[in-house]
């Protein structure tokens, strides 16, 4: 059977696909930079393998009986003093080189929603660059490409939480996000799959009206929905890129921009974003 190479296994992402692929019994190498990094792993299946994606000697003969390579890594907040390039891009490349040596025969990478049209932006532009660098690697490749996550919904939860969400506009743009483990069972689909991108979302495409009354909804409150003239939200992407450095506007930048626009995918998954709410918010009572 297949063995895969799974990189960022211990981010939201990755966790999930490394639980679809127990499931299945795909037998995984599932990449960590220390221990304990992995937690709930009870399979014969999965083997947890210490390695730095940003040192690529740390790499060296883990790809070597690996068939696909699936790689999560990338990040939205700069820690350890790391950049977009070091980490979505020269990382990547790292596993991608490392993925050629050992004639891996396909790559899997996760991206964002219109990246080709977004290069322009700190995080894109490094996510973007080693797309380009995927396709032309030789090997067949997946660029997975999803609508946000549900993760990402946990701060409208907690704006609602403190008694105010505040929206951009008149709060009718539309966006489909999707939960970790739909997009995951996506990824696993993809490992027999032929070379493409997929962009994907989730079942719901809601407004970000609709979003905030579902935040409210889960916690049992009225709801109260401020809004801000667009030209805020593109006065605060240009203060932050002039007055701060692309390790503090990145995140800000991505964000922002894609609230200023729809962002509709092909829907995908069971899992609803009501229910994700009201599940994060009973955690959260359950927890006073």
């Amino acid at each position: 059977m297949e063995t895969i190479l799974l990189a960022g296994a211990t981010g939201y992402l990755g966790k999930h696909i490394l639980k679809e692929l127990t499931l299945w019994g795909i037998p995984t190498i599932a990449l960590t930079r220390r221990l304990p990094g992995i937690d709930d792993v009870n399979s014969e299946s999965v083997q947890v393998a210490i390695a730095d994606v940003t040192r690529p000697e740390t790499l060296t003969g883990l790809a070597k009986e690996v068939d696909t390579v699936i790689s999560t890594v990338g990040i939205t907040r700069q820690r350890d003093g790391l950049s977009y390039m070091d980490v979505d891009y020269r990382a990547n490349m790292n596993l991608l080189r490392e993925a050629q040596r050992s004639q891996v025969r396909k790559f899997i990478y996760i991206s964002v929603i219109n990246g080709s049209t977004h290069r322009h932006l700190a995080l894109t532009s490094a996510k973007e660059k080693f797309v380009d660098e995927l396709k032309e690697s030789g090997l067949d490749y997946t660029i997975i490409r999803p609508n946000g996550f549900y993760s990402d919904m946990k701060e409208v939860l907690m704006m609602a939480r403190r008694g105010k969400i505040y929206l951009f506009g008149n709060g009718e743009y539309k966006l489909n996000p999707i939960h970790g483990a739909d997009l995951a069972e996506i990824c696993v689909r993809s490992i027999s799959e032929k070379s493409k991108e997929i962009t994907v979302g989730g079942p719901d495409i809601l407004t970000h009206n609709e979003i905030a009354e579902m935040a409210f909804t889960a916690l049992g409150k009225e709801p109260k929905i401020s809004y801000l003239p667009d030209w805020t939200r593109r006065a605060i992407i240009a203060g932050f890129r002039i007055f701060t450095s692309a390790k503090t506007y990145g995140p800000v930048e991505f964000m922002l921009t894609g609230l200023g626009q729809d962002n509709m995918a092909p829907r995908y998954g069971s899992h609803r974003l009501q229910h994700f709410f009201n599940q994060n918010a009973t955690l959260k009572q359950n927890h006073k």
